[in-house]
């Protein structure tokens, strides 16, 4: 029984810190690309659908991979999840991108009010999970 409280809880914790670092950044990524006023067309080259299945629900997450060269001829591939399942390879998309780190693109429409409606959900349910295991640890120490 030590072991849940004092080796799995503390890892299942920086768990989640690492889970909120990474939809801060990639929040921040996208706002970012939408709001540097760069655009350009790219290719889509590779979709495809991957199946996550929790409590027998069936969670279908569509993926992309895109190429575009930016206004300086840098040529950039990246991949994305989310999107319209109707895209399709060789279909032309509009990306946004930043100058300081263009592979870090998104295809996807801008909607900073949703963005941060869903950072801010996914970071209010990791603190709660923090305190809670927090709590629990404290009273069995």
């Amino acid at each position: 029984m030590d072991f849940v409280f004092h080796i799995f809880f503390p890892l299942l914790i920086v768990v989640m810190f690492w889970a909120a670092h990474a939809i801060v950044q990639r929040t921040r990524q996208r706002r970012a690309a939408w709001e540097s006023g760069l655009t350009t067309q790219a290719r889509v080259v590779r979709a495809w659908v991957t199946v996550q299945v929790v409590n027998n629900v069936a969670r279908r997450i569509q993926w992309h991979e895109y190429d575009f060269t930016t206004a300086e001829g840098l040529a950039i591939r990246f991949t994305e999840a989310g999107g319209p399942a109707n895209r399709t390879p060789d279909d032309e998309t509009l990306v946004y991108y930043t100058n300081e780190e263009p592979d870090k693109a998104t295809a996807s429409e801008p909607q900073p009010g949703k963005d941060m409606f869903g950072a801010v959900f996914g970071l209010t349910c990791l603190t709660v999970g923090v305190v809670l295991l927090t709590g629990v640890m404290i009273q069995y120490w």
